[in-house]
């Protein structure tokens, strides 16, 4: 007997933004270059993050500027003749923004500029100019490392609610917000963004910690891609968070193929976004996994990626326990050494 073939519908909405699938390009080198965007574009991607416009680039390089404009101004006078036109100047912010109107002029997909710091400082104003430039959305990558030994969870949590409220009040675009894992009350803080007016909650931020050179005896960087591995931390909690705040939920970490996908929207993401997987195996990937992402839904009889949506978050699940500490219990009750062993040998 024949089966017939489901016409399945990979249409997705994010902060309000249509997209052609759930497959988005996450921040990363990727979208430096303008052809690179434009290859995103063509194999799938429905929308894509640029690279994060840090908060320390942005005071540095205006220092930079200022050094430069007034170097050797106290000796000579008629110094002040040489300063450079204002049009051919360029800081950090103003490249940033002359790529983002670049990028809309080359692709079709949503452009979404990324912010990377911990306070408010200029966060306001240069929100407001890449929502000019013509950035669909923001991201806002809140990352701080709370290592005063002065400074409380409370205070973190409340500088966070600080940033995103007021990036809130200066535009108009959506606003998602990119989270570390580490708070004492992860639900209680996606909560609390929800209610300052996240448009999306982006989970999670993968910080990529210092080594230390034992031969140099220098602390120096250190650049890991993640494993489909990594994915777990980012499946539970969108999986707890599904359904119960109106902020959508992106999924990031650890997402390599189709099935990572499948997971993540079952899950209760709205969107799946690449990185490491498009740095390793080419933007390609992308392609690939949106074809076995369509053959997995026609397997299964899904006619469209709404109708997967949630259909695993804890909500729908008729164990809700099983994403909690019984999870925990039941995972370690259930391992056996010596199965391991033959596993492995």
């Amino acid at each position: 007997m024949h089966q017939e073939v489901v016409e399945v519908n990979l249409e997705t909405t994010y902060m309000g933004l249509k997209l052609r699938n759930p497959l988005v390009a996450s921040a990363s080198p990727l979208s430096r270059e303008i052809d690179s965007l434009k290859r995103l574009e063509d194999a799938g991607a429905s929308a894509v993050v640029l690279y994060s416009l840090f908060e320390e680039e942005m005071a540095l390089e205006d220092r930079e500027l200022h050094q430069k404009l007034t170097m050797g101004t106290e000796s000579f006078a008629e110094a002040l003749t040489y300063f450079p036109e204002p049009e051919h100047v360029f800081t950090g912010p103003e490249l940033y923004l002359n790529h983002i109107q670049k990028a809309k002029a080359a692709v079709k997909i949503p452009i979404i500029a990324s912010l990377n710091g911990a306070s408010v400082g200029g966060w306001t104003s240069i929100a407001r100019k890449m929502q000019d430039a013509g950035a669909d959305a923001l991201e806002l990558n809140l990352y701080d490392v709370a290592a005063d030994f002065d400074v409380t969870a409370e205070q973190v949590e409340a500088r966070y609610m600080e940033v995103v409220a007021a990036v809130k009040e200066t535009v108009t675009i959506p606003v998602a917000v990119k989270l570390s894992p580490f708070f004492t009350s992860m639900a209680n803080m996606a909560k609390k963004l929800d209610k300052a007016g996240a448009n999306a909650l982006v989970l999670f931020n993968r910080f990529y910690q210092p080594d230390i050179d034992i031969e140099e005896l220098r602390v120096e960087p250190s650049v890991l891609l993640s494993t489909p591995m990594a994915r777990r931390l980012p499946l539970r909690w969108i999986a707890i968070l599904h359904g119960r705040i109106q902020a959508d939920l992106a999924a990031t970490s650890g997402i390599h193929s189709a099935d990572d996908v499948v997971k993540m929207i079952m899950a209760g993401a709205k969107v799946t976004m690449l990185c490491s997987t498009l740095l390793r195996n080419g933007i390609d990937k992308i392609r690939e996994i949106e074809s076995d992402l369509k053959k997995w839904m026609e397997k299964h009889e899904y006619d469209s990626v709404e109708s997967m949506r949630g259909a695993v978050s804890q909500i729908a699940c008729d164990k809700p326990a099983a994403f909690e500490r019984a999870q925990y219990i039941q995972t370690i009750s259930s391992y056996e050494p010596d199965r391991f062993m033959r596993v492995r040998g």
